[in-house]
């Protein structure tokens, strides 16, 4: 099979995404017979129909579809790649990728960011953020494919090094309806006779909670299970059930959605977080720069400084 070009790859997701030979070839500034030419030849090398051609425009085959998601990524990244290199020429010194849990991004680190990228020394340091499970960021730290990730300290970080980050407290939400809701402080025990709105299973709070609940000889009662912190916060908002959630992150939503934000007494509730990369003498300066400045951060905030 001949190499795979990336015009041709980049003009395959323009039919797609058009649906239409024709105007994806005027969107791309090349002759429709021209994009019809390359398409057939690239089904030729793959050795498989990739579109399916009606009057109505043209659709990708199941193969298409498969070859579609990979194009993309390979666009993606070949225009990350010149984008990176671009930079350096543009004054920008420095990339640091950085992975983060949910519950980082919604607490500190953003703030923490922020202030790192205000202070003229970092002013040529760029810095992309992605949200990713906890196993997802530390695997992708240990591939290379991220600089630093900030997540939970209970993950497996085997293979990592890592510095101690920020804290905080797990609690539960309740609606003011709720027969918990005047409760000042609750154990987590206390609260499995009530019906939950839960996160995925493949988070680190849903694995935690099955955990401590397995540990009590009981179960969680999930009566809805949504995506984020947000869509907890509205479900607990419409009384469909309680949720565990940082007492960092409720205080806004207790506010806005009137809701109760009940800390837990648990010791596990206390949860630490870490700054984890694959090895500190090896980090380039930007990125030694970050990891420097986050643990800094974390240490003046627990003194209260």
């Amino acid at each position: 099979m001949r190499d795979l070009d990336l015009k041709t790859l980049r003009l395959f997701v323009a039919v797609c995404d058009h649906q239409n030979m024709a105007r994806a070839a005027e969107h791309e500034h090349i002759e429709p017979s021209a994009v019809s030419k390359r398409i057939s030849q690239l089904e030729a090398d793959l050795g498989t129909p990739l579109l399916m051609r009606g009057r109505r425009g043209v659709q990708p085959t199941a193969a298409g579809v498969t070859l579609l998601e990979h194009a993309r990524n390979v666009l993606f990244t070949m225009e990350r790649i010149a984008t990176d290199v671009a930079a350096f020429g543009s004054g920008v010194k420095g990339h640091v990728r950085l992975v983060a849990s949910a519950s980082a991004i919604a607490e500190s680190l953003l703030d923490d960011i922020a202030v790192f990228m205000r202070e003229p020394a970092n002013r040529n340091i760029k810095v992309d953020i992605e949200e990713r499970l906890s196993r997802d960021l530390v695997r992708l730290v240990r591939e290379g494919s991220a600089s630093v990730g900030v997540c939970w300290d209970s993950v497996d970080l085997d293979g990592l090094q890592h510095r101690p980050y920020r804290t905080d407290r797990l609690a539960l939400a309740v609606h003011p309806d709720h027969p918990l809701a005047q409760r000042k402080s609750l154990r987590f025990e206390q609260t499995l006779d009530y019906e939950y709105v839960g996160l995925p299973p493949s988070t680190a709070v849903h694995t935690m909670l099955q955990r401590a609940a397995a540990r009590a000889d009981r179960t969680v009662s999930y009566r809805v299970v949504v995506s984020n912190f947000d869509a907890a916060f509205r479900g607990v908002a419409a009384n469909l059930g309680v949720s565990v959630v940082p007492v960092e992150v409720g205080g806004p939503f207790a506010a806005l959605l009137g809701l109760h934000v009940i800390p837990l007494t648990d010791s596990w509730a206390q949860r630490q977080f870490a700054v984890c990369f694959q090895n500190l003498d090896g980090l380039q300066p930007a990125v030694r720069r970050m990891v420097d400045h986050l643990v800094e951060r974390a240490a003046h905030s627990a003194s209260g400084a």
